[in-house]
């Protein structure tokens, strides 16, 4: 992954009276889209609109990724989509620097994410978590990965998307780790597609650290900073799958779809 210049990394800092004015100006626009959009979306996603669907989407899928997008456009993120994501049951899999990684996965398709406990309580993102279909994970429990990785069978076998990000939490946006192994177990045994996807905020990725938690930076710091943060392009980059029987092995299929994803920052 490209680091960022130092040229770029000051720009990202911006003066107080320019923050104190995208402040001024998107927290209307925020509270807007949480006091109107949110009870909308709620309306609009009620169980019987699963059995509606535009395009070949489902309705409540939709609505639930046109809200996520206009939430990515409020913090200032130009979104844009590179690749095809598949159709039909398939994991995802990606690099995690932020919580807005979901809303910007989100956006583009819709996947129930297995996400750290916590996150349920997290102001906004946690409703949003639970009505996105997210699979709640205790760190560091091995009874609650077995049941985590029992859930994403069921989803897959029954044509549902799970999306995952398999360095196992968030990072500086310096590198992407390890991917862990186990986490893939679920799709080698639904014998579902896995589709590597690449997270990249800025161009061609110089903007990761500034948009990744920094050091001791909780959710509520994270997002009013980026809340005040300049206008940035994102990209959401579909590369190529790995299908069921191309490779062998749950440790090959991790390592090939993180080398994937790291060749797609570097380009």
């Amino acid at each position: 992954m490209n680091a960022p210049s130092p040229t770029r990394g000051a720009g990202a800092r911006s003066s107080w009276p320019v923050r104190a004015l995208r402040y001024l100006y998107r927290t209307p626009l925020l509270l807007a889209h949480l006091l109107v959009g949110l009870p909308l979306v709620l309306v609009l996603t009620l169980p019987p609109t699963r059995h509606v669907r535009v395009a070949g989407e489902r309705f409540d899928y939709r609505v639930i990724r046109s809200w996520q997008g206009g939430l990515m456009r409020v913090f200032g993120f130009r979104v844009r989509q590179l690749g095809v994501p598949l159709a039909g049951a398939a994991l995802f899999v990606a690099n995690h620097v932020s919580w807005i990684d979901i809303s910007m996965l989100h956006s583009q398709r819709m996947m129930g994410f297995v996400a750290k406990r916590e996150i349920r309580n997290w102001p906004l993102i946690g409703w949003l978590a639970v009505r996105g279909e997210t699979i709640f994970h205790a760190r560091g429990s091995s009874e609650s990965m077995g049941g985590v990785l029992h859930t994403m069978l069921a989803r897959l076998r029954s044509g549902h998307s799970v999306g995952v990000f398999p360095e196992g939490g968030t990072r500086g946006g310096d590198g992407i780790g390890p991917f862990h192994a186990r986490i893939f177990l679920a799709g080698v045994e639904a014998g579902a597609p896995v589709q590597p996807v690449a997270l990249r905020y800025g161009t061609g990725g110089d903007a990761q650290r500034q948009v990744a938690f920094r050091r001791g930076e909780n959710f509520m710091q994270n997002f009013l900073r980026l809340l005040g943060d300049p206008p940035r392009d994102a990209e959401v980059v579909f590369l190529e799958p790995i299908l069921p029987g191309s490779t062998e092995g749950r440790r090959r299929i991790a390592e090939l779809a993180r080398q994937r994803i790291v060749d797609a920052m570097e380009t």
